[in-house]
């Protein structure tokens, strides 16, 4: 299972129910990573998507609501059962609450890192543990030209698996 995050040097997910930064490129990359594959996310996160379920992905929303629907979207009460239902090339894309309790469980991390601090924030990421986590791929700086602020790609794997793989040395 993948976790795909956009994420600030303080891990700062977003405020007020919205990303703290909406990076053209980063929205691309993630629609790239994401299409054709499930997608595992809370009810607050699906519920801030502007048009509703992303197209051309299973659209599964974890919520404790046995009532709680939505037209083009699947739910489930828990991440277990959210992840059960899609499988192992499940992506699990927010909010902070899903992505606490995914990180165990996870095999691979697609993060965007965010060159900048969001002291607002209301929503924050995990920590990623060095000794959990190695990075195996990393993309150099861009500049998004709307915003200004810098941003890159790290894709970490869980460290025992990438060692066996040979992605890094131990």
């Amino acid at each position: 299972m993948t976790i795909i995050a956009a994420i600030t040097r303080d891990y700062a997910l977003g405020r007020a129910g919205d990303t703290i930064y909406h990076i053209s490129a980063d929205l691309r990359r993630f629609k790239q990573l994401t299409m054709g594959h499930p997608l595992v996310m809370g009810r607050l996160t699906f519920e801030s998507f502007p048009n509703g379920p992303l197209p051309g992905r299973r659209n599964i929303v974890v919520s404790r609501n046995p009532r709680y629907e939505a037209e083009g979207i699947e739910t489930q009460p828990s991440l277990a059962q959210a992840l059960a239902s899609a499988g192992s090339d499940a992506m699990v894309i927010g909010g902070g609450q899903i992505y606490a309790q995914a990180m165990p469980l996870a095999d691979v991390l697609e993060i965007t890192e965010i060159d900048a601090t969001a002291p607002d924030a209301d929503t924050h990421f995990p920590v990623i543990d060095p000794a959990d986590w190695l990075p195996v791929g990393t993309s150099p700086w861009e500049t998004d030209p709307r915003s200004g602020v810098r941003f890159r790609y790290v894709r970490y794997e869980r460290r025992e698996k990438a060692i066996l793989a040979g992605s890094h040395p131990a």
